[in-house]
């Protein structure tokens, strides 16, 4: 599952990283975020290679929560997803957060595949909202969950987007990402306030 991730570029950035072209006037929209969650409104590449703002999550009848994720193994048979396999995107992104599980404590940890670079999700896109796919853990990272978001190799994206490709064809770069490019940081749980107590000099 990947619930939340961290964009570290500039609009100029991922307009550069990803060879875009937007007008000028939704510069405003965008901006550095360490950590988006949920419902975020956060930038997105579409099949027509334009840069839009759209809302982590779909929206569904039958779930009060959004749909963040979506299993690589099972789109095609899933009904939510069906229609929506020829409207993929790019979600720009420069690492992802998970929960490794250590008896009772859930400890956090950043996990940046590409040095600290922008690099892609694969999504889909529905409406005004978009989902990202999930598939198998790297190796080296399935002690910390059973699932990572699908990174596409920067080769891979264009092909991807390409609305006249078919979902069949581009399936197959749903995959684990390459172990050495993967690092990982645990991020340490804040220690607790002590109790308020009384000023013995009051």
């Amino acid at each position: 599952m990947c619930s939340r991730y961290e964009i570290n570029g500039t609009f100029e950035d991922v307009v550069l990283r990803f060879d875009i072209s937007v007008g000028a006037e939704i510069m405003p929209e965008f901006g550095p975020m360490a950590e988006v969650r949920p419902t975020n409104r956060v930038p997105v590449i579409t099949p027509d290679n334009q840069l839009v703002p759209l809302r982590w999550g779909l929206k569904v009848d039958w779930d009060t929560k959004p749909i963040i994720n979506a299993r690589s193994e099972t789109l095609s048979e899933k009904q939510t997803f069906q229609p929506l396999l020829e409207n993929r995107c790019l979600v720009p992104a420069t690492a992802y957060y998970e929960w490794r599980k250590d008896g009772n404590l859930k400890i956090k940890t950043r996990i940046e595949p590409n040095k600290g670079a922008l690099f892609s999700f694969a999504g889909l896109i529905d409406g005004d909202t978009f989902t990202v796919i999930t598939c198998a853990p790297s190796p080296s990272i399935a002690h910390i969950h059973s699932r990572m978001p699908a990174i596409l190799n920067q080769d891979d994206e264009a092909a991807w987007l390409a609305s006249a490709t078919s979902f069949t064809d581009v399936a197959n770069l749903l995959k684990s990402y390459r172990d050495d490019s993967l690092k990982t940081e645990e991020i340490a749980k804040p220690a607790s306030k002590p109790s308020k107590q009384g000023d013995l000099f009051s």
